[in-house]
């Protein structure tokens, strides 16, 4: 065979493998026996601002990745697909782009594909050991998409001007670039998405994704840990455990927020805390409690026990600036609806902080007298003692057995949400800001006894817990 022949063969057999490998890659992505439910999850929900807060090697960065080539192509299997798609890929320098996200789309990119590439640095025959600019992509509908690629370090001036189907922010960006691109993909009606590990703490992707205070029903947002991911060896990340501190294994292994000393309630966990509302039996009533505020949000939460002794927050009542009138009819009408007990002249007992017997001088009346006087007979003798309630609160997330003696209903967001944002100050206090909800919990829990560190589990009592999981798994998951 002539030397020609045998060049020309070679090539031929690259071209083959590197198509076969390209393809491969992509139709394998999460098809096989192992799936990561999480990445799934993530391509699957519609909304148009999702983001992904994993740890390093949780499988973030490889969702978004085939995200963008399933956009660009016009082949995603759970979204409206169409023509010429224009994306942008942004990273936080040209340098991180080229190593991660860069290197992720070759990787499910197969050339065949590629109608064109810009480069800003480096070859285009040669893509992976340069920096690019953008990539056209051949699209199944006969169109041409583009994929241009934008790093946060050019600044906000560098976000301006196109508009956009999609932007991947692989990795945190800086709010004004955040806010530029929301700009962007606002005339074609695009999609936001970002894969992060939140290493910055307490940012505004912390504020305004994760606990959505704006409210935005397009916002989206899940966690994945290294135990989501099926693909990562058990043994490496065992070892990866043990050189990492605490604080370092939240943001790395988890891929939570973490500010100055970290979370109070650390034990506290949305998939296992967090459960579906069900009928609860009046036997179970137990106590309402109180942190008044007029012009700050007053905050009040139903709880019940069951005959085994776990605490079920079933219903809240949260708002700021209304009167007490506006307070007291709502906390009835709420009562009302749950048939909770009442005394025979039909007024609602409550635990209230204390704070709330004091007279200003634009009443001549304390918030517990104006209470009372509309039938809610409030309680101020509540054990207000921070550290003793959140050593209280503590135990009843997770009894020395890893078991929870206390579960909320997913219709007591502004609980959860502050469940989430309790955050450590200096020294042993928490964080003075959003804690209405989680002050008023301690003055309820400190009325209980302190679980037991074991308790043995009746059959019936495995049942309801495996029950209570199944909810809390389904509130989780919706």
């Amino acid at each position: 065979m002539r030397k020609e022949d045998i060049i020309s063969r070679i090539d031929e057999i690259e071209k083959e493998l590197e198509k076969r490998r390209g393809s491969d890659r992509l139709s394998a992505y999460n098809s096989g026996r192992k799936k990561h439910k999480k990445q799934l999850a993530f391509h699957k929900c519609k909304k148009r601002n999702r983001w992904v807060f994993g740890g390093n090697r949780s499988g973030k960065t490889e969702c978004g990745a085939v995200e963008c080539v399933w956009m660009l192509r016009g082949i995603h299997p759970y979204r409206k697909n169409k023509k010429d798609v224009f994306g942008w890929c942004v990273s936080l320098s040209q340098q991180v782009q080229r190593d991660v996200a860069q290197a992720k789309i070759l990787q499910y990119l197969p050339k065949r594909w590629i109608a064109d590439i810009v480069m800003i640095s480096g070859r285009k025959d040669n893509p992976a050991n340069g920096v690019i600019d953008q990539i056209s992509v051949k699209n199944v509908f006969g169109g041409i998409s583009t994929l241009g690629f934008k790093s946060c370090d050019q600044g906000r001036e560098k976000f301006q001007g196109s508009s956009l189907d999609f932007v991947w922010f692989d990795e945190e960006p800086p709010e004004d670039v955040y806010e530029e691109c929301l700009m962007r993909v606002m005339d074609r009606r695009g999609d936001i998405f970002g894969t992060m590990t939140p290493l910055k703490g307490k940012t505004f992707v912390y504020g305004e994704i994760y606990l959505n205070r704006g409210k935005n029903p397009q916002i989206w947002h899940e966690f994945m840990t290294w135990e989501d991911n099926p693909f990562l060896s058990r043994k490496e990340t065992a070892l990866l455990e043990k050189s990492l501190s605490a604080e370092a294994l939240d943001a790395r292994k988890f891929g939570r927020f973490s500010e100055g000393k970290g979370l109070v309630y650390p034990e506290f966990d949305e998939s296992v805390h967090v459960i579906e509302p069900f009928e609860i039996p009046s036997e179970w009533q137990d106590a309402i409690s109180i942190d008044p505020g007029l012009n700050n949000p007053l905050s009040a939460h139903w709880y019940c026990v069951d005959w085994d002794g776990n605490v079920y927050v079933v219903a809240e009542h949260f708002a700021a600036g209304r009167d007490v009138d506006f307070h007291a009819r709502a906390i009835k009408d709420i009562s009302r609806k749950l048939g909770w007990k009442t005394d025979s002249a039909g007024r609602i007992r409550a635990l209230i902080d204390s704070a709330a017997n004091q007279r200003t001088l634009a009443s001549s009346k304390s918030v517990s007298e104006l209470f009372c006087e509309r039938g809610i007979l409030v309680n101020p003798n509540v054990n207000k003692d921070v550290f003793a309630g959140i050593s209280r609160v503590k135990s009843y997330l997770k009894r020395g057995n890893g078991e929870p003696d206390i579960y909320i209903f997913s219709t007591c967001v502004n609980m959860i949400e502050e469940f989430r944002g309790y955050f450590w100050a200096a020294g042993d206090m928490p964080v003075k800001r959003d804690d209405h909800c989680m002050d008023e919990l301690r003055y309820y829990i400190m009325t209980r006894p302190r679980p037991p560190k074991e308790r043995e589990n009746s059959v019936i009592l495995q049942d309801k817990l495996r029950r209570i999981r199944k909810l809390g798994k389904r509130a989780y998951e919706d």
